[in-house]
């Protein structure tokens, strides 16, 4: 009759302890998930605003010198757009520097290039937030130990002088 309850409750820790790592690796999961949905968008925020930028540098309206360092900006940031290594960071807010460097604050582009500007920055900021509480939860002894990451990479924030 002892053995039985012992054997009952050391059931139930078994159950309680597989549903509690169960149910963290599913968040993992979503959390993982989350993470490439918000870089994803953070890459599309900064294709926009690249576009953005290439199309006021031709629209002929800034001085030559002014465009010309738009052009070579927003291509340089293009280029590196393969992956995000350390360059693609420097060239994206070399970027940001040559728009704040150059007057841009010509109508009706001025609304549209702060919006993008903005938009940029609160999807590098969506980004990071979801990029710590997924390094949060994978830093846990628990996921660790019992590898309920499974073999996702570690995913990294992405830190761009974008004037936020």
């Amino acid at each position: 009759m002892k053995v039985s309850w012992a054997l009952l409750a050391i059931g139930v820790v078994l159950l309680l302890f597989g549903a509690y790592a169960s149910w963290t690796a599913g968040r993992l999961d979503r959390l993982h998930n989350r993470v490439d949905f918000a870089r994803a968008s953070l890459e599309t925020e900064l294709a926009r605003r690249s576009a953005l930028v290439a199309e006021l540098a031709g629209a002929g309206i800034l001085d030559p010198a002014s465009s010309l360092l738009l052009l070579d900006a927003a291509h340089r940031a293009r280029t590196a757009a393969l992956l995000w290594t350390e360059q693609r960071e420097q060239a994206e807010s070399a970027l940001t520097r040559a728009i704040h460097a150059t007057g841009t604050d010509v109508e009706p582009w001025s609304g549209e290039l702060g919006l993008a500007m903005r938009r940029v920055q609160l999807a590098r900021r969506f980004h990071n937030d979801i990029v710590v509480s997924t390094r949060d939860l994978r830093q846990r002894r628990l996921v660790s130990w019992f590898r309920l990451a499974g073999h996702a990479s570690m995913p990294s924030t992405i830190e761009l002088k974008d004037g936020s």
